[in-house]
């Protein structure tokens, strides 16, 4: 093989040390040793790599190329060295964690932050799922984790730690016919108007469905948000988490009604199902349980 990482270590340390001399220092080379890796790499590759005209060695253009471009194979290198040593030492290669929909994000936000102080190597891959899409990523086996699930598990051997309950109240627009129903709603009134609900990302499992009435329409969007914003908009009404719509309840942008038969939701957890987790994983799951008991990762 012409182009050796051998090669391009030497290359990438005579520029960054200004000569020969000093890269050979560096690499605990005398310098003939790395004129004779520079001299066979310009002989396998048929071009100049240095111009030895004057007084002191410059790149050529084929150099400055050769460099720019090789320095994308050591660093590339470098990442599977450490990989590799990080796998050795129980270190996940990738960590698949699946963040449930009303799961607000920025509260993972430190968890990510403390995680990078372990130099792990393991990279992180967050991914969205709504409902029974959550279970489902972890059933399939598209996830190692999954955060804002509810605690009711598909069939099969799951770890779950419960983060909390949910607080979900039915809102909607006070433009909308439903805001003057007398309380509490019974279910043949609901039953007239339009709810909103976010669809389930199943592709497994059966998909799940909650707050909806048989014969019911429905509108299905595709987030939470969504939800907030089409309920917002008076295109009907739903259920969401009162932590999420305490700020448009107290503007008046929307109003909460009580129903005569309220649903029960299971409370809301993180899970896994590795019986012998990694050491990624392991971490995760220690430093989800401090956020639950210190607060920080609430519903």
């Amino acid at each position: 093989m012409k182009l050796t990482l051998e090669a391009l270590q030497a290359l990438d340390a005579i520029d960054q040390h200004g000569s020969f001399a000093a890269a050979a220092e560096a690499l605990y080379k005398v310098p003939s040793a790395l004129t004779y890796t520079i001299q066979k790499l310009e002989q396998g590759l048929g071009v100049a790599i240095f111009d030895r005209s004057g007084h002191r060695a410059r790149l050529t253009p084929a150099g400055e190329r050769l460099l720019k471009d090789g320095r994308h194979l050591l660093d590339a290198a470098r990442q599977l060295e450490l990989r590799v040593s990080k796998q050795a030492q129980g270190w996940e290669d990738t960590l698949r964690i699946v963040v449930g929909d009303l799961i607000d994000f920025e509260q993972l936000l430190p968890c990510i932050a403390d995680f990078d102080q372990t130099e792990s190597a393991t990279r992180l891959y967050f991914i969205r799922e709504s409902f029974g899409g959550i279970w489902d990523a972890l059933y399939d086996d598209r996830a190692d984790l999954v955060i804002g699930a509810p605690n009711q598990p598909p069939p099969g051997d799951y770890f779950t730690r419960n983060i909390g309950d949910y607080h979900f109240v039915l809102v909607t627009s006070p433009r909308h016919p439903l805001s003057q129903a007398a309380e509490p709603v019974p279910p043949h009134v609901l039953r007239r108007y339009r709810a909103v609900a976010v669809g389930d990302t199943s592709r497994r499992l059966p998909a799940r469905t909650g707050g909806l009435l048989e014969g019911q329409q429905v509108l299905t969007v595709h987030s939470s948000r969504a939800k907030l914003q089409a309920i917002l908009a008076g295109l009907g009404s739903g259920h969401l988490p009162r932590a999420i719509v305490r700020p448009y309840l107290e503007s008046g942008e929307l109003v909460a009604k009580e129903e005569e038969e309220g649903g029960s939701f299971p409370p809301m957890c993180f899970a896994w199902k590795q019986e012998q987790p990694g050491r990624a994983l392991q971490w995760f799951i220690q430093r989800l349980e401090r956020a639950v008991a210190e607060g920080e990762l609430t519903v």
